[in-house]
């Protein structure tokens, strides 16, 4: 209640007086405060049911930020109220130093000027929902690493929350279980964001990289994209070292710098694609092809994402990736229920083989123990 109280002295002192009691909670706008050009102006606000002038102000405000340009009559039958309102309401906003342009005629618009953000956001009942959820979501995405960010965060939302809304997250968050995934692996965020804005930048980057083996290399490399793929974050790269694509696991990079060379990205690249294709063939012990007796669509639905790279070939699919064991490629083609030619490697004959005595073995010993009828 503290912080209403606040909203409605701000507000009064701001756009004049005006009827407490005819403001309805149910919306929420963070408190904050940002300068243009040198005057500082502070924006908050609890907003609701636009029946006082200041809140319809307010909601002027979130539209505009909304939008790149809206007209007068969009805003007056959107607040129901006349033209000549709006234009109070936009003057309000002037004084307040919001630098909203307008341009007059048949087609004429108000619009923030460019390059003008306001600091504050406004959620609903859901949108503060879901954002309450997504901060408690992160370890579960690879993103433990800011956890303490993330409470900080939820902490800063719930004292802004009206009551009602506070209890509504909070009973939600309560009630629902948010399994972290055991083989998830977490990667340093202040990495990922240094990817990510060279991916976008098309800068190129110095990484200081733990292989497989545990061996320290430092490599340049051209970022071109960022996925998260069973739990782990993937990053998808030119690799001058190699002199060529590679798919490397963020996890593995112990530090970042970007470098002021910057690189053509290929185009049309799937960054996608690119995991599945790299993840089928990581292990390669063994090269192994084998011919499946349904569509394609068939076997995507039954083999798990990037498993294998498959090709629609002579009625059926061709299954190849690189293996380092071949009983469990024995044991998935076993559990995909169809016909199948081994084409290579000729040792996954010898590991059906070994997976048959096997289950022979433990049929004999529940025959023999099973009792036995006349």
């Amino acid at each position: 209640m503290a912080l209403i109280e606040a909203v409605r002295g701000f507000a009064s002192e701001a756009f004049g007086g005006f009827d407490h009691s005819a403001i309805a909670v149910d919306r929420v706008m963070l408190l904050s405060y940002g300068e243009y050009p040198s005057r500082r102006v502070a924006y908050c606000g609890i907003v609701e049911h636009m029946y006082d002038p200041s809140m319809r102000v307010l909601t002027v405000l979130e539209l505009l930020q909304a939008r790149e340009r809206v007209t007068g009559r969009e805003l007056a039958e959107h607040l129901e109220v006349s033209d000549r309102t709006v234009q109070r309401y936009i003057m309000r906003l002037q004084d307040l130093g919001v630098p909203v342009e307008s341009t007059r005629g048949p087609g004429g618009f108000y619009r923030l000027k460019p390059g003008f953000r306001i600091p504050p956001l406004m959620f609903d009942a859901d949108e503060a929902l879901a954002v309450s959820i997504g901060l408690d979501a992160l370890g579960s995405i690879g993103l433990g690493t800011i956890a303490p960010a993330a409470e900080g965060a939820k902490s800063k939302l719930e004292r802004v929350l009206p009551l009602h809304l506070r209890e509504r997250v909070n009973a939600v968050r309560t009630a629902m279980v948010l399994e972290r995934p055991r083989r998830t692996v977490d990667a340093d965020s202040s990495v990922l964001s240094t990817l990510a804005m060279a991916i976008y930048q098309h800068r190129c980057t110095r990484i200081a990289y733990q292989r497989y083996d545990g061996r320290a290399t430092v490599r340049t490399i051209e970022p071109y994209g960022l996925m998260l793929h069973n739990s782990r974050w993937f990053l998808g790269a030119y690799c001058t070292l190699r002199r060529g694509q590679r798919l490397f696991r963020v996890d593995r990079i112990d530090s970042i710098e970007m470098e002021k060379e910057t690189f053509e990205p290929p185009l049309n690249f799937d960054m996608k694609e690119f995991v599945y294709r790299g993840l089928a063939y990581a292990a390669d012990d063994y090269k192994v092809e084998v011919w499946l007796d349904i569509s394609l669509e068939d076997a995507l639905r039954r083999f798990p994402v990037a498993y294998a790279e498959f090709i629609s070939e002579g009625g059926g699919t061709v299954m190849k990736r690189g293996s380092d064991d071949l009983e469990d490629v024995a044991l998935s083609l076993l559990f995909a229920h169809c016909r199948f030619e081994i084409r290579r490697p000729i040792e996954l004959h010898e590991a059906f083989r070994r997976i048959a005595e096997r289950a022979s073995a433990i049929a004999g010993v529940a025959l023999a123990s099973s009792p036995r009828t006349a």
